[in-house]
């Protein structure tokens, strides 16, 4: 039997599970089986769910919350919560060097990455990402990080754009050679807060940093 993945809250319409790293939330065109929508529908059949629908991505390497809904119908209540800017997001990343300011705003009109350089053109969108140094370590920084948009690899692409790519990150890094090593990139979904569109209470829900990236800042 797998190990169940963690759930960090519950009620009728929706599941906050503890993302571990090296999932990928739903299966890849290369038809992978190990994903998370596959490990938390097998967890929940025999409580009597068919089915639970992703409201939300995390990136295979990254960990941390996300929502699930207990139906399709609740499912486009929360993306339709999400496409607001209504959902509160906070992150805990490691990223190379010192930054110039403890705290700040990345803005760009980011699209996609093509090995070389991103690209931009008339249909790239507006990302917006907010930053605040919380340690500073010798060779890297540990930031909470506040996406207020919520575009493909956001986070990764500003702060690489920034020259502070996130540590272990080997896609928007350009393959530079770091005297550090992380086994992937070094990104924790941290806290979720939003507005239930089914009741209207308010929700927060917290995942603590997991055991690799704790004992990584421990060490440096």
């Amino acid at each position: 039997m797998k190990k169940e993945i963690p759930v960090l809250y519950e009620d009728n319409s929706f599941i906050v599970f503890d993302k571990p790293s090296g999932l990928l939330v739903i299966p890849a065109p290369q038809n992978e089986h190990n994903t998370l929508v596959n490990v938390v529908n097998q967890q929940y059949a025999d409580k009597g769910f068919w089915r639970l629908w992703p409201c939300h991505r995390l990136d295979k390497e990254t960990s941390g919350a996300i929502i699930f809904a207990k139906g399709k119908s609740h499912q486009k209540m929360m993306m339709e919560v999400f496409k607001q800017r209504e959902v509160l997001k906070k992150y805990i990343a490691f990223v190379h060097g010192k930054l110039s300011s403890q705290q700040g705003e990345l803005c760009s009109a980011i699209r996609s990455f093509d090995h070389k350089k991103f690209r931009k053109n008339v249909s790239a969108q507006l990302a917006i990402t907010r930053y605040k140094v919380i340690e500073q370590k010798k060779l890297f920084s540990i930031i909470e990080v506040q996406p207020v948009t919520g575009r493909t690899n956001q986070i990764r692409i500003h702060f690489s754009e920034k020259k502070h790519p996130l540590v272990g990150d080997r896609k928007y890094a350009f393959g530079r050679d770091y005297s550090l090593k992380f086994r992937r990139t070094a990104l924790h979904a941290a806290e979720l807060g939003w507005k239930h569109p089914v009741t209207d209470q308010k929700i927060k829900v917290q995942s603590v940093l997991p055991k690799d990236m704790e004992e990584f800042s421990w060490k440096q």
